[in-house]
């Protein structure tokens, strides 16, 4: 199972700490990914990062302001959110990744509970 949490409404500009906990399988052996859906739109592929948490990689639109990390021995896996902006406003998820450095998920018909994300202009 897997629970985001930490959204909710900050001022474009502004950051955010996304959590995700992990149970019931070997959270560790997984690489990991977030995923976001606005209204209206298709989900979509924020970004990834290695089982060991060595080694991450984001989508253009994210990258240089998110930053994801992983705490294998508590299950947890972390967005941080920096220099937010109106067009990041989504349903934030988070989800196990086919391969590293892909977009896919491994469980494209299974989503976790979300967290709503809103940035006012």
């Amino acid at each position: 199972q897997l629970q985001a949490s930490g959204g909710g409404l900050v001022q474009a500009g502004g950051s955010l700490r996304l959590s995700c906990a992990a149970s019931g399988h070997t959270f560790s052996s997984y690489n990991m990914g977030w995923f976001r859906q606005a209204p209206g739109k298709e989900r979509e592929f924020v970004g990834g990062i290695h089982w060991s948490g060595g080694r991450s990689y984001y989508a253009d639109s994210v990258k240089g302001r998110f930053t994801i990390s992983r705490d294998n021995a508590s299950s947890m896996l972390y967005l941080q959110m920096n220099s937010l902006k109106p067009e990041d406003a989504a349903v934030y998820y988070c989800g196990a990744l086919k391969r590293y450095g892909s977009n896919v998920p491994l469980q494209a018909d299974y989503w976790g509970q979300g967290t709503q994300v809103t940035v006012s202009s």
